[in-house]
């Protein structure tokens, strides 16, 4: 079970996450978890160039280690990176001392001051404890990417009808959201570009 569109209600609880960026113009901010990966973040990154548009990767820790030449190239080309812990780990199933160490291990592979909780899931005292390094980013809009029983259709229209200006979406960079980020992604950035929109990465405010 999961929630497409950020309700106004969940954002209120965590009023110190970042659920979405306000703007007076057509923007929207596009971001990619779990890589790098050495097919799912080239084509990003291809489709990316092809309309001029910014994004922001929270990366994972060991996937950096792994392919670090890719690391390398997201910041070339002029995107956001975010820590992303180095092993994925689910804050509401891990001790505090052994999340809050995984993200200072992955602090050694990417330099950055933005954090993303996998899966969004951070317990109170994480966050607290991490609220004078990280700006903690969370979403506005789940594209469902990771989710197999989704068609790329459907996947395409949660993106489509739910994302307005402002709005911070999530997509994956990974070998299971493969299928459908892939036909998604293209069809986003084609929409949203004819609607006047530009796509940017997200910087600490």
């Amino acid at each position: 079970m999961y929630l497409i569109k950020t309700p106004w209600w969940l954002r209120t609880l965590y009023p110190s996450f970042t659920w979405k960026l306000p703007v007076q113009d057509k923007i929207l901010y596009l971001t990619f978890d779990d890589g790098p990966h050495p097919t799912a973040t080239p084509f990003v990154l291809d489709q990316l160039k092809r309309y001029n548009a910014k994004a922001s990767f929270f990366c994972i820790g060991n996937n950096v280690k792994q392919y670090p030449e890719i690391y390398r190239q997201i910041q070339a080309e002029g995107h956001a990176i975010g820590n992303h812990t180095y092993h994925h780990k689910n804050g509401w199933m891990t001790d505090d001392r052994s999340y809050l160490e995984d993200i200072s291990l992955a602090e050694a592979e990417i330099s950055s001051c933005l954090f993303r909780p996998p899966h969004g899931r951070i317990r109170r005292k994480q966050a607290l404890a991490l609220k004078e390094r990280f700006t903690i980013i969370m979403w506005d809009v789940l594209s469902g990417d990771f989710d197999i029983q989704l068609s790329p259709l459907q996947c395409s229209a949660n993106v489509l009808y739910h994302a307005e200006p402002g709005s911070i979406i999530v997509f994956h960079d990974s070998t299971k959201a493969w299928d459908r980020m892939s036909y998604v992604l293209p069809r986003v950035l084609e929409h949203f570009s004819k609607e006047g929109y530009r796509f940017e990465a997200i910087t600490k405010k």
